[in-house]
Order: C-alpha cells, then structure tokens, then sequence
C-alpha cells in the first residue's frame, strides 16, 4: 500500500505531467499555424510521451491501492516570438520538471518506499534524455539564427522524429 504523503506527491506529479501534454501540445499548433510541421509533429510526439509519463504514474498509485486525483491543469502559453523562444521554454519547462522528479525522489526515500523509488530512477534517467533533446534542439536553432535555409533543416529533421513515432505506433497494432 503506498503512503498518503507520497501518492499525494505523485497525484500533483501526474498533474505536471499532464501540464507538459498540454504545453507541448500548445506548442505543436502554434508550429502548425506557422507551417513549420515539422517542429509541430516532434512538439505533438512530446505531447504523447508525456501523457504516457502521467500514465506510468497513474498505474503505480492504482497498483498500489492508492487513489488517483486529478487536479486542475492551467491554461498554457499560445504563441511565441520564434521557434527558439518556443524550445528556450520547453527546455526550461524539462528543468522545471526534472527538479520535481528529484523532488519525489528523495520524498521515497525518506518514505522507505522502495516501489516508488525503484519506478521513480525510471523517470531520474528520462529526465537527462528530455533536458538534453530540449538543449540540442536550442543550439541548432541558435546556430543557424535566421537563415531561412537553418531553420527548413532542422524543422525538416525534427519532422524525423514524429515519422518515426507514427512508425512504431503503426507497428503495434
């Protein structure tokens, strides 16, 4: 059975996560709307695994006869001044939330809670993969600044990724 203090603490992470599909994928329709589909389609795949963090938490605390409560999501920002300041916030936004993956997990340890713990390094280790895709992300698009040619580029390779998603989604059918 998990504590009330920690599945209070996953409830609101849920919550974060949850706040992260929602920014992200307010993020993909303002690249849509700007014509850059292929930011808008790694923005919308961002969306999708962050939903599925929020789900792996969701499992945890119902496995553990715990009670999920789903607390309100605010509305997120619509617009940005450029691709850069878009991604400059997602990778802020990925800070945000790798320090309260910490946060939990220190929370589990206090709480001797070695099945939080254990599913929590899961989430320790995917947040050093999204800070450092957020990051790589910013020093393409400040490298190629305002060349028209730059930015096709890498909306052209950031597009690879949701192809590679729908792929594999495709294959689990």
């Amino acid at each position: 059975m998990i504590s009330e203090k920690m599945m209070n603490a996953l409830n609101e992470q849920i919550k974060h996560e949850m706040q992260s599909a929602y920014l992200y994928f307010s993020m993909a329709t303002y690249f849509e709307t700007e014509s850059w589909d292929g930011m808008a389609g790694w923005m919308r795949a961002q969306a999708d695994e962050e939903w599925a963090h929020s789900m792996r938490m969701y499992h945890h605390i119902m496995e553990r006869d715990g009670k999920v409560k789903l607390n309100t999501l605010t509305a997120p920002q619509a617009e940005w001044a450029s691709p850069l300041k878009a991604f400059k916030a997602a990778y802020k936004h990925e800070q945000f939330i790798t320090s309260k993956v910490y946060e939990l997990a220190k929370l589990a340890r206090e709480e001797n809670d070695f099945a939080a713990e254990a599913m929590l390094q899961w989430f320790v280790n995917e947040q050093v993969e999204e800070e450092s895709n957020a990051s790589k992300i910013v020093q393409m698009l400040e490298r190629v600044g305002d060349n028209m040619n730059g930015m096709l580029m890498v909306d052209r390779q950031l597009g690879e990724r949701a192809l590679a998603v729908a792929a594999a989604a495709a294959t689990e059918k």
